[in-house]
């Protein structure tokens, strides 16, 4: 955790009918002093529409050079999905890409913008990485809901995002992208 983390918790019920994935999830999150509370929540919303077994928030937290904001590892401690969060540049994702077997983004920034970006640089095995973002709406109006303590329900059905977050009800729909 980083010197003058701030941390959070949530208490999370997750049904992502997409993927057939029915949890409940405890989470205790260190936000980075120069985090941003969107950040955060689309780094929390990431690990929900990835989770599966071994994954994690990066050791280092957001800051770290040498993993994404979350990553799933295999019983071997072998790095299996590489998910960075926010605006990674081109040859950050470039390198997680070269990392693992699968590499997601997921966004709360234009992704346009991003893309636009990435345009014309070397990412390694960009057609298979996953570009997800949500509208930024959604993510600053779950931002103003954030207290110390969470309590989450997410569910995601064909792409529909269903939030409900210490008792306010938001919903999106996921927005995929491709690499050129």
């Amino acid at each position: 955790m980083a010197i003058g983390a701030t941390m959070f918790t949530f208490e999370i019920q997750l049904s992502d009918m997409d993927r057939g994935v029915y949890e409940e999830l405890s989470l205790r999150v260190a936000q980075h002093p120069s985090e941003t509370d969107a950040y955060m929540v689309t780094r929390v919303l990431a690990y929900c529409l990835e989770y599966d077994e071994g994954i994690n928030f990066a050791a280092g937290g957001v800051s770290s050079d040498d993993e994404p904001a979350v990553l799933i590892k295999d019983l071997t401690g072998l790095i299996t999905t590489w998910i960075e969060v926010g605006a990674p540049d081109a040859q950050r994702l470039h390198f997680g890409s070269k990392q693992a077997e699968r590499t997601a983004v997921y966004t709360h920034r234009d992704p346009q913008r991003l893309l636009a970006s990435w345009k014309g640089k070397t990412i390694h095995q960009s057609q298979d990485i996953l570009v997800r973002s949500f509208d930024p709406k959604f993510i600053d109006a779950a931002a103003r809901e954030l207290t110390r303590r969470n309590n989450v329900s997410l569910s995601v059905t064909e792409g529909q995002v269903y939030l409900e977050i210490n008792g306010t009800m938001l919903e999106t729909q996921i927005q995929e992208h491709e690499i050129d």
